[in-house]
Parts: C-alpha cells; sequence; structure tokens
C-alpha cells in the first residue's frame, strides 16, 4: 500500500472544517478523559500524585500543545461555562459524596463540620476580604467594593474533590469526615454568601446590611437542606409503594436519578444553594430510598452515582489545567507581570491565613464539648484539617469566571487580573500542596490499622451504605454514659439499659448531647419514618428479587440472636 498524499489532505480538510469542528474537540477530549483514567490507574500506588493532580498535567501539557498547533491563539477544546459546572458536572460530584458518606461518621461530628463549614467559611470570608481590600486596593486595580467582597467567597472555598482523593476514608475515618464534611458545607457556606454578594447593594455597608446578609444565609441553608430531605423522602415513598422492581429495575434506577437530579435543579429555580440540597438528598435517599430497590438496582445505582462522580471530577481538572494556558487572558496581564505575581502571592497568603484564622480557634471550642480523647482533633490533626483544606479548585474557579468574564473572556485589565491570579492559585495549591498532603498525612498519622481501630467501627465503603443513618445499633443508657451511671450500678450489656434507672432528658442532652440526639432520633427513625418510607428492615417484599426474605423482615430477630452468640 502506497501512501495516498490527496486522501490525507482530504481527511485534515474534513478535520478542519468548522462544522466538523466540535465532533472533533469532543473525540479528542474523551480520548484525553481516558488517558487521565489509564495513567492515574497506573500511578495508584505513587504515595505522591493523585488523579486529580495528573488530570491537571496532563489538561497542561495537552493546552501546551494545542497553543503551539494553533500559534497562539487558543489552549482549550471547549470553552468554559460556569453552567457547564454547576448545571452538569457538580450535581454527580456532590450528590455522590452524600450517597457513599460514612453517615455514622459524619453525623457524629455534624457539630463539629457545622462549625467549621458555616462559621468557619464566614470567618474566612472576612478575613480574605478585609485583607483583599488592605492589600489589593492600594495596587490599583480598579476593582469595586463588591468584587473586593467576591474574592473573599471564592478563595474561601476549598476543593472538597482533590482532598477526598488525598485522604482516605477507612484509614483516616475521623479526618476525613471533618474534612469532606466541611468541604460540602464549605463550598455551599462560599456560593450562599458569592449569591449574597451578587443580590445586595454594597455601596453603603452598615449594620442592617450585615444583618440581612446573615438572615438570608441562615434562611437559605435550612430550606436548601429541608428541599434535599423532602426529595429524598420523596423518592423512597414513591419507590415503595409503586414496587417498580416487579417489573423493570431501569424504572427504579431512572426514577432514583431524576429526582436527585431534580431537586437540585428546583433548588437553582428558587435560588437556594443546591449543593446543599443535592447532597442531603442523597444521604436521604443512601438510608431510605437505597433499601426499598431490588438488588441489581443497589448494585447498579452504587457503581452508576461514582462512575458519574468520577468522570466529572475528571473532567474538571483536565479543563482548568488546559485553561491555565489560555493566552488571551494572559495577554491583558503580560504588560505587567509583578503586578500579577504580587496579586497571586498576596491570594494565596490570605488563604492560608483566613484557614488557619478558624481552624484552630474553632478545633479548640469543639474539644470543650469533646469527652472522650478519641473525639478530640490534637494538634496534629488540626494541622492536617489545615492543609488538606488549602487546596482550591473548580468551584473557586466558577465562581471567579462568574464575577470577573463572560464565557472565559474579558477585555478588562483588572478582571484579566483576577483570572489570571486565581488560575495561578487553584494551580499552584492543587499541585503543590496536594502532593504534600499525602506524605504529611502518612507522617502526622498513626499507621492506619491503630487508627482504624482507634475511632471507627463501622465496615468500609461500599458496605457502609447498609448502616443506618446514625449507625448500626441504637444507643443504650450504658453508651451515652459509659460504665458508670450515677447510682454505681454496672450498665448491662447493650440493649439491656431498661432495667437501670433512667436519667431525666435534660441530663443526658447536657452530658451527652451528640448521642443523646442520636438515641431519640434512632427511635424516632424506627417508630415513624422507616414505617412509611422503607429503609433497612422495613421494606416489603417483592417478587423476583434475590434479596434475603430474613434480612428485610426480621432484623430484630437476628440481632437479638447475634446478641445472644456474643
Amino acid at each position: 500500500m502506497g501512501f495516498d498524499l490527496g486522501t490525507t489532505l482530504q481527511k485534515m480538510n474534513i478535520l478542519s472544517d468548522p462544522d466538523n469542528s466540535s465532533v472533533v474537540d469532543i473525540n479528542l477530549f474523551v480520548t484525553l478523559l481516558c488517558a487521565c483514567i489509564v495513567i492515574g490507574h497506573l500511578l495508584e500506588e505513587n504515595r505522591w500524585m493523585n488523579e486529580s493532580i495528573t488530570a491537571l498535567f496532563i489538561g497542561v501539557c495537552t493546552g501546551f500543545v494545542i497553543l503551539l498547533i494553533s500559534g497562539g491563539k487558543n489552549s482549550r477544546l471547549l470553552i468554559f461555562s460556569e453552567d457547564l459546572f454547576f448545571i452538569y458536572l457538580l450535581p454527580p460530584i456532590i450528590f455522590n459524596a452524600g450517597f457513599q458518606v460514612k453517615k455514622k461518621q459524619f453525623f457524629r461530628n455534624f457539630s463539629t463540620i457545622m462549625l467549621f463549614g458555616a462559621v468557619g467559611t464566614l470567618i474566612s470570608f472576612v478575613v480574605i476580604s478585609l485583607g483583599a481590600i488592605a492589600l489589593l486596593r492600594p495596587m490599583d486595580i480598579d476593582l469595586a467594593i463588591g468584587d473586593y467582597l467576591a474574592l473573599g467567597a471564592i478563595f474561601a472555598a476549598t476543593d472538597s474533590v482533590c482532598t477526598l482523593q488525598v485522604l482516605n476514608q477507612d484509614e483516616t475515618p475521623l479526618l476525613y469526615s471533618l474534612v469532606f464534611g466541611e468541604g460540602v458545607v464549605n463550598d455551599a457556606t462560599s456560593v450562599v454568601l458569592f449569591n449574597a454578594v451578587q443580590n445586595f447593594d454594597l455601596t453603603h455597608i452598615n449594620t442592617t446590611v450585615a444583618l440581612e446578609l446573615v438572615g438570608n444565609f441562615f434562611y437559605l441553608f435550612i430550606t436548601s437542606t429541608i428541599l434535599g430531605v423532602v426529595a429524598g423522602l420523596l423518592s423512597a415513598y414513591i419507590i415503595k409503594k409503586l414496587y417498580f422492581g416487579r417489573h423493570s429495575t431501569d424504572r427504579e434506577v431512572a426514577i432514583m436519578m431524576l429526582l436527585a437530579y431534580l431537586s437540585y435543579m428546583l433548588s437553582e429555580l428558587f435560588n437556594l444553594s443546591a449543593i446543599l440540597t443535592v447532597f442531603f438528598c442523597g444521604i436521604v435517599m443512601s438510608h431510605y430510598t437505597w433499601h426499598n430497590v431490588t438488588e441489581n438496582s443497589r448494585i447498579t445505582t452504587k457503581h452508576t452515582f461514582a462512575t458519574l462522580s468520577f468522570v466529572a471530577e475528571i473532567f474538571i481538572f483536565l479543563f482548568v489545567g488546559m485553561d491555565a494556558l489560555d493566552i488571551e487572558k494572559w495577554r491583558f496581564v503580560s504588560s505587567s507581570p509583578k503586578m500579577s505575581i504580587s496579586v497571586s502571592g498576596i491570594l494565596l497568603g490570605l488563604v492560608l491565613v483566613g484557614r488557619a484564622a478558624f481552624i484552630f480557634p474553632l478545633s479548640f471550642l469543639s474539644n470543650l464539648t469533646k469527652k472522650s480523647p478519641h473525639e478530640k482533633i490534637d494538634f496534629k490533626k488540626q494541622v492536617t484539617i489545615w492543609w488538606a483544606g488549602l487546596m482550591r479548585g473548580a468551584v473557586s474557579m466558577a465562581l471567579a469566571y462568574k464575577q470577573f468574564t463572560s464565557l472565559g473572556h474579558t477585555n478588562v485589565r483588572g478582571n484579566a487580573i483576577m483570572i489570571t491570579s486565581t488560575i495561578t492559585v487553584v494551580l499552584f495549591s492543587t499541585v503543590v500542596f496536594g502532593l504534600i498532603t499525602k506524605p504529611l498525612v502518612r507522617f502526622l498519622m498513626p499507621s492506619s490499622k491503630q487508627l482504624t481501630r482507634m475511632i471507627s467501627s463501622e465496615p468500609a465503603t461500599p458496605q457502609s451504605l447498609t448502616v443506618p443513618l446514625l449507625g448500626g445499633g441504637q444507643d443504650s443508657l450504658a453508651d451515652l454514659y459509659g460504665q458508670n451511671i450515677s447510682n454505681g450500678q454496672a450498665p448491662e450489656a447493650s440493649g439491656g439499659g431498661q432495667n437501670m434507672p433512667r436519667p431525666n432528658s435534660l441530663r443526658m442532652l447536657l452530658t451527652r448531647p451528640t448521642r443523646t440526639v442520636h438515641y431519640y432520633w434512632r427511635k424516632f427513625d424506627n417508630a415513624f419514618m422507616r414505617p412509611v418510607f422503607g429503609g433497612r428492615g422495613f421494606v416489603p417484599y417483592v417478587p423476583g428479587s434475590p434479596t434475603e426474605i430474613s434480612v428485610r423482615h426480621f432484623p430484630e430477630e437476628l440481632e437479638k440472636a447475634a446478641r445472644t452468640l456474643h
């Protein structure tokens, strides 16, 4: 066979045809996604790399090649859009995080997570905003007061996506639950703050405006959570009552996916925090809905949600890597590279200070409420949490684009400086901090076996999906008070607390607030919620399902038998 130059040129003309350019771009991007997966698999055991950093490096290298081919005109295959990120890529990531989370660890540390995620983000927002006003204003960048406050919200958003890949849920369960939970609540809080900054007249800031911002934040936080819980309960009730599994597991999977996405889009429609909505929808679905479907649907949904989340994560970091070399943005700051470097350094320093300003003081406050030494956050854990949350990623990029540009393009010098500085901070924090985080965790933390034995007794994911919302067993009075009761009598085994004197509810709440709330929630859940919405042990038998009837109908008898054997 000879080399046909005419045919080759004809094919090249087809590829350069504008009508086919989008198809070519998508083909190349999918090829890069496959390359990221393969290379990430080969580097699985590497102590320094993770898939986020791998995708970033591949994105930067690809952007450099495209830049050379296009003659310095372009470095991307696709144009970044906030809608692409917020509407299509972010929902599967956050939903899967809620769906797969170890709920026992998450709710056991719920007060600390909310302290870090909500209060801590507000502190970081204030520190970064005030620091930006004090340090960037004298540099004559020509930004409005709203832009400086937006910077506070943009850089207060941690990158929970990259952090989740660095920490291991089974090796460091306490750290994982704190960093992950804080990351999700942090993202939601940052988006709410960002929207609040855009919606309010900030030309005259006073006490009234500040109180309105705080009130709006709590309103959005509560209503977004309620919407996610309602959507999750609705899916559980529909699947429990209609028995889709008798005829088609596809319908079960489809209704779960669509209702989860509907909750996210409804939250966006009503200008709520869609991140928070879909996260709590995922938690409720994993507690109720997932147990109502057939065994085949359980396997399918678990892997479908995980796969969609995985691909979306790689897509984001791959694109950020390519966009980092976009020549159009850098052209506007090429005349003052020293200023661009200075702004990036200042923002990175504010990120470090802003996170330290709440991690260490709030950890001290959290430790005051913990009685067990294993529940306390020691200094090494505080350093790890501080460091692991320093990475900035896709949320910061998307908010920056939304504030300073339209569809990734800008011709205003101040806006161009903010965009390029954001890209610099994201790349530096993800690569440098991401590379060091994994060795830092291994250096500061005990061995994985010892750590797991100390602070976690729940099964590893995905088995954790079979664990009830707040743990595997209902807290007895002995669990709530330890081995010594006020009357000096030794407590009985778990579940045998009916014969001992019962302390009053107020004293229980003041002494062990978290476990007391868990105890009464479990009683309410077993008595009212699971009989209505289904869940483990309360799902009617569906013909054709391979689920064991004994597990579905007689969980209490099995638990009693297990206690008898022990």
